[in-house]
């Protein structure tokens, strides 16, 4: 009776998984599906699963949307928001892990309390200071906006990955007359590979899709990010051509997928030693 009960449940959890999967899986399909329509057809009329594969939407897309500079705007940002804030967020977590002060733990303390605070929040101020400092519309000062509102995050992960690693580590260190400084980056900072994955993959999709601050700080055609593109887009379009739409979602998911395939094994690998350890 157990047998059969157990292999009924197994039964079960293997179609709610599948389930799960299709849910997930068809909204991309129809998406690339109205991608490869010929433009004289009506998004619903026919077989909605198979395509007519007209490949010369991605070009008109490619040309009409300047996707392609907004891609090179979004990767800039995000490589230099996340080049900054590991490379801060690291040694202050490791400041923080192995000196165990007040003031460390109060700075750590009200870290975690502005993880609770919507970044929204703080768009207003954050602008007239932009403003006072020449920021607005550059590139380099979306970069500082976006590592304002992920230190948090890196400062955490960090410090919870730091806490765990043995002290024997930063002792044998300066036997070797490695400074603090050096102990971290030559020693400490490599072990790290999980934590910085898991902060790149956490963090760095959120920065490569930021609209909300993005659609204050970015106001020129020539600086906008791709979901700024996509928006001024699909506005222009209002929905009359679903083809170059579709294709244009498709063109800005490809370097996503791309960067999360590759390092897919360190974040699953990040996000079940940051389990343990936390």
């Amino acid at each position: 009776m157990m047998r059969r009960e157990s292999r009924a449940f197994r039964t079960f959890r293997v179609m709610i998984v599948i389930l799960i999967c299709l849910m997930c899986i068809i909204p991309f399909y129809i998406l690339l599906v109205l991608s490869l329509n010929a433009p004289s057809r009506i998004y619903y009329e026919g077989n909605l699963f198979i395509p007519s594969f007209d490949w010369g939407n991605y070009v008109t897309a490619w040309e009409k949307s300047r996707i392609g500079l907004a891609m090179i705007n979004s990767g800039i940002i995000t490589v230099g928001t996340l080049s900054l804030t590991i490379v801060l967020g690291g040694m202050a977590g490791y400041a923080i892990a192995r000196h165990n002060t007040a003031y460390n733990q109060f700075v750590f303390s009200l870290l975690i309390g502005c993880m609770m605070i919507p970044g929204i929040i703080n768009t207003v101020p954050l602008y007239t200071l932009m403003r006072k400092i020449r920021a607005v519309n550059t590139l380099w000062g979306m970069i500082l906006v976006c590592s304002a509102l992920a230190m948090p995050s890196a400062v955490f992960i960090y410090t919870t990955f730091v806490r765990a690693l043995p002290r024997e580590l930063d002792e044998a260190a300066e036997v070797d007359g490695c400074t603090g400084f050096h102990a971290f980056w030559r020693i400490v900072f490599p072990i790290l590979r999980p934590a910085t994955a898991s902060f790149v993959i956490l963090n760095g999709f959120g920065v490569w899709n930021n609209y909300a601050q993005a659609v204050f700080f970015l106001q020129s055609r020539e600086k906008q990010n791709i979901p700024q593109a996509l928006s001024v887009f699909f506005q222009q379009f209002g929905g009359a051509k679903w083809h170059l739409m579709a294709a244009t979602a498709v063109i800005a998911m490809i370097p996503v997928v791309m960067i999360f395939l590759v390092f897919q094994r360190q974040f699953i690998e990040g996000l079940t030693e940051g389990a343990v350890k936390g």
